[in-house]
């Protein structure tokens, strides 16, 4: 039988024998306690409580603004859904780049106050001091490379990343080097898939990919991008496997119409 199928409850050690074996990992966002609960049931293996929240939960332009509080409370609904799911949350920005005293304490919050199972960090060699802490208090870490959104004013775009030798080869390091530490996985993020899947090959931890082709360990989208919720974010990686947009505008409008025409309620539907 196939290690995810075999599961009670998907941990850090699975995902390791899912590569092993593999088995491709499959991992979406979810970021409230109904949606978290579908995910799960339906079998996902891995459900991130993304920094995407700041975006299509608040509205934000930018991962950058919500908050450590933020995080909590949705992480906190996440968990409470999710029997058979491994739940990563991400440290938010500001939370714990450059200061590894700091990204210990948001770690720490985080696992106390939620039940999250892993926390996810954005970087490479510049936050490597942050994850040693975090692992040091016994807190699994998921890295993320390539396209970090937390840096886009750095970069000043979310164009793919890391096409030019000089950066493929740092983030080949990167990627070693956080797997070295003790990172149980990476989320690797619009790199070419040539790169992602030399990546995937050269570590022993599985490399799940957002917009980095097929030969990685597993892939993960924005739950709000894959259900057609959202429809202004279209890039080449998304496919959308509905179009929930236009049903839950439609049936916000039948409502409308059967308020205002007397239909809802009708005689079956009042005490």
């Amino acid at each position: 039988m196939s290690v995810h199928k075999s599961v009670k409850r998907v941990t850090t050690h699975v995902l390791s024998e899912m590569k092993l074996k593999g088995e491709k990992i499959a991992m979406l966002t979810s970021y409230d306690y109904s949606m978290a609960s579908i995910v799960d049931q339906a079998g996902i293996d891995v459900i991130l409580v993304g920094d995407s929240a700041s975006n299509v939960m608040a509205g934000f332009e930018t991962t950058l603004p919500i908050t450590l509080d933020n995080m909590i409370y949705h992480a906190a609904s996440v968990v409470r859904a999710a029997k058979r799911s491994l739940v990563v949350v991400d440290l938010p920005f500001g939370t714990y780049q450059g200061n590894s005293m700091e990204a210990l304490s948001s770690a720490i919050r985080i696992m106390k106050e939620t039940g999250a199972h892993a926390v996810k960090l954005e970087g490479g060699r510049e936050i490597v001091e942050s994850v040693e802490r975090i692992l040091s208090a016994g807190i699994p870490v998921m890295g993320h490379l390539g396209l970090t959104p937390q840096s886009i004013h750095k970069f000043g775009t979310y164009v793919v990343r890391a096409k030019e030798d000089e950066e493929a080869r740092r983030l080949k390091e990167d990627a070693k080097l956080l797997e070295e530490k003790g990172a149980f996985a990476l989320v690797l993020e619009k790199i070419p898939a040539k790169l992602a899947g030399e990546v995937a090959d050269e570590l022993t931890v599985p490399a799940i990919g957002i917009g980095a082709g097929n030969k990685v360990d597993g892939q993960v989208l924005v739950i709000h991008d894959m259900l057609g919720i959202n429809q202004e974010f279209s890039p080449r990686f998304l496919r959308r496997y509905h179009n929930l947009y236009q049903e839950i505008k439609g049936s916000v409008q039948a409502y409308i119409n059967d308020v205002r025409s007397m239909d809802f309620p009708n005689d079956k539907e009042q005490y």
